[in-house]
């Protein structure tokens, strides 16, 4: 993998592991995570749920608290994230770096007005006066599409739709035109044609700003529509990474595969979705080997006895698998 050079605005992700300690042992949720993040690049983190995509975006931001442990090295703009001091870290945060939280009616204040959570960040990382912060929440509204802004920027996170609070949601995370941006499924929940609606806001916004982005997604559609890179994750680690355009074509890990199967797809004729079989394991009680290696029609007894390491499978680095058997995986009948 070719690390992106941070100082210019790139991020690089080397070995973050984040644990916790429960009363059933420690809990691996993210494991030896590496990826990296061009300036201006979409990157997409995918898999099912519990695979540790939106702990890998939390710890990035160090936002897990006890009894949760976070190591590694995440550079950004040739600074160590996790080793940065906390006063430090409160000025990237909201500022050159800004995350949309999952569900926005829980990630809002519901006593606070619209409009004073928008002014907070400004309050954080700026030095506007009251009306200068007044003017850019007001702007912010207008740029993410909420009509009547000046009216409901007084307005309560109840009173806004669904779709509504998200685009409140990510006028918050803008308020300080941040270079990357951290969207844990910003579409979760949401009807197609308002998913539609915010990734293209997502991506305007990202051509505007000259925003980097990782996406956080179960869904291979959003995927297709919005990713330059995707990084495919299963029990905690990555197990695959490539442009999309690659992956999508010759997927060289079973799981991938098996994701790609199970998705429907246009012009195709009528036919059963493949899916995977049996369920994600304990993050307390991994298996030995691949961890995937018990739902895996691949597997060897290689499989069960050592980790495959995530390892570039063409000269570049782009393109990165952790499966013994890839070649076998992407010489397999096509996924129908």
């Amino acid at each position: 993998m070719m690390d992106v050079p941070s100082e210019n605005g790139g991020l690089i992700v080397r070995g973050l592991t984040t644990t916790f300690d429960t009363s059933r042992g420690q809990a691996i949720a993210a494991a030896d995570v590496d990826f990296d993040v061009a300036p201006g690049e979409v990157v997409g983190l995918v898999g099912e749920s519990g695979s540790g995509k939106s702990v890998t975006l939390r710890s990035i931001m160090r936002l897990i608290r006890e009894p949760g442990h976070v190591s590694g090295r995440v550079e950004w703009r040739g600074r160590d994230l996790v080793a940065m001091p906390a006063e430090e870290l409160r000025k990237v945060r909201g500022g050159e770096i800004a995350m949309i939280f999952q569900e926005p009616m829980t990630a809002l204040n519901p006593v606070l007005p619209i409009g004073m959570q928008i002014e907070e960040n400004l309050v954080a990382h700026t030095t506007l006066n009251a009306r200068e912060r007044k003017a850019r929440a007001l702007e912010l509204m207008n740029i993410v599409g909420i009509p009547a802004a000046e009216r409901r920027l007084q307005e309560y996170p109840h009173q806004f739709s669904g779709g509504m609070r998200q685009r409140a949601m990510i006028a918050i995370a803008l308020a300080c035109s941040p270079k990357l941006l951290l969207a844990d499924e910003p579409t979760t929940a949401l009807d197609v044609t308002i998913q539609d609606q915010i990734l293209k806001l997502l991506l305007d916004l990202r051509d505007r700003l000259s925003m980097s982005v990782v996406l956080v997604t179960h869904d291979l559609g959003v995927v297709a529509a919005t990713c330059d890179r995707m990084a495919v994750m299963y029990a905690g680690r990555i197990v695959e990474t490539g442009t999309v355009v690659d992956v999508f074509s010759k997927p060289r890990h079973p799981y991938t595969r098996g994701l790609l199967g199970s998705v429907p797809r246009s012009g195709a004729s009528r036919s059963v979705l493949q899916s995977i079989e049996g369920t994600p394991p304990s993050l307390t009680n991994l298996p030995a080997g691949c961890a995937f290696h018990p739902r895996c029609k691949f597997a060897t007894e290689h499989c069960l006895r050592e980790r495959p390491p995530l390892e570039a499978v063409v000269a570049s680095g782009e393109r990165m698998v952790a499966c013994f058997h890839h070649e076998l995986v992407a010489a397999a009948e096509a996924i129908i």
